[in-house]
């Protein structure tokens, strides 16, 4: 049973560098037995995958694998990789490791069981996906539903408005070279074209804060939308609060 494990170890079949939804390259490495396994394993990865994206780093070699490992290793090629990002699926005879990024709880789990159930017992998965923060969630979590605050009528930003941008300068910072929109709101009291402009001059007041703060200019777009897209009532105090709002989007 020792020597079994052993020769089951040196078999390092599958690596896969890139398992991911952008067009990166899906680097497969390691040793298989003959060149019909090979042209098989290739063969697959090209139909999941694509031709032009699988690079082929595979060796024929002395090698043992499990009964079957072939059709095994087919079934675990399924299109649920595309749902891993920076990931890496490997299989060492029957110890079947995959890592990488998922945009969820649901994605990990479904993906890790429906590897496990295209597996006989005698194989084990380790399990390591992991569910990673999107940007506009960072971006969500940074602004935590507070209100950047303007003085009355102006663009003119507060000093909490100023605190809560520090704190959304360093979560825009992190998304490197992603694009964010920062959209303006306001309730509906006075005119509907006032409105509209005031919006605007405040997602500018915004805009020209944070890239003071390090964000490039060209990575932050603004418009403003007026009384038109509230998220609470109007008519009550509390909701006009809350329409008069900044938003930010993630748009790349």
């Amino acid at each position: 049973m020792v020597k079994t494990q052993i020769l089951f170890a040196a078999c390092a079949l599958l690596a896969g560098a890139a398992l991911a939804q952008a067009p990166a390259p899906i680097v497969v490495s390691g040793t298989v037995a003959d060149e019909p396994s090979k042209a098989a394993l290739l063969a697959r990865l090209r139909e999941v995958y694509g031709a032009e994206r699988v690079v082929d780093q595979l060796a024929v070699g002395s090698v043992t694998t499990p009964a079957n490992w072939d059709e095994y290793l087919h079934r675990l090629i399924g299109p649920n990789l595309k749902l891993i990002s920076r990931g890496q699926l490997k299989v060492d005879g029957n110890n079947v490791s995959l890592r990488g990024d998922v945009a969820n709880e649901s994605q990990r789990q479904q993906i890790a069981s429906d590897i496990a159930a295209s597996l006989n017992p005698t194989y084990t998965v380790n399990n390591g996906l992991r569910v990673a923060a999107s940007e506009q969630g960072m971006l969500d979590a940074a602004l935590a539903d507070r209100i950047i605050e303007f003085e009355s009528g102006k663009a003119t930003l507060t000093d909490s408005g100023k605190a809560i941008l520090d704190q959304m300068s360093v979560a825009l910072l992190r998304l490197k070279d992603k694009r964010v929109e920062v959209i303006g709101h306001t309730d509906n009291a006075g005119s509907h074209a006032g409105n509209m402009s005031l919006s605007q001059a405040r997602a500018e007041a915004v805009k020209a804060y944070v890239v003071g703060r390090g964000v490039k200019p060209e990575l932050v777009a603004v418009s403003g939308e007026g009384p038109d897209r509230p998220v609470a009532d109007n008519r009550t105090a509390e909701g006009r609060a809350r329409n008069r709002r900044i938003e930010f989007k993630v748009v790349q």
